[in-house]
């Protein structure tokens, strides 16, 4: 950060713009971008860990929102952070697992909460996305889920 920038904090009085205007400089200096894609997947599961009485015991479906967020800088040539075809073509073979599947029968997935779906796609798009930062699951309109990947073993 340049001496100039520091020196505005002993001119500026009020702290709040001080802190707007900083974070305004880093963020213009930031060349980080995040991209995502959504997919929809159609799939049924029953949670086996909840007590019997519970609806989520029961077998039953959803239309499950899948993002996946992709950060990076932009390339100078390509002008992108990654070509959202790449991030379809990493996907696909999990998607197939995924959509129009009884989700408790894919190995890994026996107890198919959000928090296990997102951590077990996060394991195996990882390696074929480096710039992975997010994945969402939303199973209806107003109930998701957010890993960031952060963690042990992550």
């Amino acid at each position: 950060m340049s001496l100039r920038l520091i020196g505005l904090s002993k001119i500026i009085k009020n702290q709040k713009y001080l802190q707007y205007i900083l974070i305004c400089y880093l963020v213009g200096q930031a060349k980080i971008m995040e991209i995502y894609k959504k997919f929809s997947i159609e799939a049924a599961h029953r949670l086996p860990n909840v007590p019997a009485d519970h609806k989520c015991s029961r077998l039953h479906g959803h239309s499950f929102q899948v993002t996946i967020h992709v950060c990076g800088e932009i390339g100078a040539q390509s002008g992108w952070v990654i070509d959202f075809a790449e991030i379809k073509k990493a996907f696909a073979p999990l998607y197939e697992q995924l959509d129009h599947h009884y989700l408790n029968e894919i190995e890994g997935l026996e107890n198919p909460t959000s928090e296990n779906m997102a951590r077990w796609i996060w394991l195996r798009l990882k390696p074929k996305l480096p710039g992975l930062c997010k994945i969402t699951i939303q199973e209806t309109c107003t109930s998701a889920c957010v890993f960031r990947g952060k963690g042990k073993g992550f």
